[in-house]
């Protein structure tokens, strides 16, 4: 009986945790190239960022031409719609539309690892953020260029734009990696183009300098690439000939 229960415990974690795959060796290896190459290109993208904005120079002379121009162009419908992607991929909206996915994928995959990479995945950009926005304290774009009610919190990185790209990104990777053909392109397609209109939602709305958009999304293939990482150290066998 006693030697029964760890087999039994060991089956259960393959079936419902690991989720095993066999690739070939080379394939193997491309995932951690990617995994590596992602966080590498993040991780120094953000630092870029996070300098020039420290300094005041370099790429943060982006910030307020872009805000401007935004500024000019803003109309009601366009406003509306930007309000509408804000809400979806906000604080509020966005953490209910992963719980209720996490537990649905849960329980018709009948697995728990890929949900439980997404939960992780987000919830670690969501504890960087806060530790990061303390730590920087950069100023938010002024309360009247704010289209949906002022904000005093501070601004650098954005917290909508990171939740939304570990929640596109991690989610595409974790779909479409395990499927053949042009599958993956597509779903990283649509997730790139939903995750450039959140940014872009943010910017328009008056709540966050670009550059806090593009180090949110630097940091995002910092975590996509550590997903990664653990994705295909815990899954991925390869074949042997």
């Amino acid at each position: 009986m006693s030697a029964d229960r760890p087999g039994r415990a060991r089956v259960l974690h393959e079936k419902f945790i690991v989720e095993e795959r066999v690739v070939a060796p080379a394939a193997r290896r491309n995932l951690y190239l990617w995994a590596a190459s992602l966080a590498a290109v993040g991780l120094i993208a953000f630092v870029v960022i996070l300098v020039a904005v420290l300094q005041t120079d370099g790429i943060a002379e982006i910030d307020k031409p872009i805000e401007g121009f935004l500024d000019s162009i803003r109309t009601p419908p366009l406003t509306v719609a930007m309000i509408v992607v804000a809400i979806v991929f906000g604080p509020i909206a966005l953490p209910i539309i992963i719980l209720v996915i996490v537990v649905l994928w849960t329980i018709f995959a009948k697995h728990f690892w890929r949900p439980l990479l997404l939960a992780g995945g987000t919830i670690s950009g969501v504890v960087i953020v806060q530790i990061i926005t303390r730590i920087v304290a950069r100023p938010r774009p002024p309360v009247s260029l704010m289209l949906f009610g002022p904000d005093l919190t501070y601004s650098f990185p954005s917290g909508h734009v990171l939740g939304a790209a570990d929640f596109l990104l991690i989610g595409a990777y974790l779909i479409f990696s395990r499927r053949p053909g042009r599958a993956p392109y597509l779903g990283f397609g649509a997730a790139i183009v939903l995750l450039l209109l959140t940014a872009f939602s943010r910017v328009y709305l008056g709540y966050h300098w670009p550059t806090d958009a593009l180090s949110s999304i630097a940091l995002s293939l910092v975590i996509l690439g550590a997903v990664i990482a653990i994705d295909t150290r815990r899954t991925v066998k390869v074949t042997r000939d």
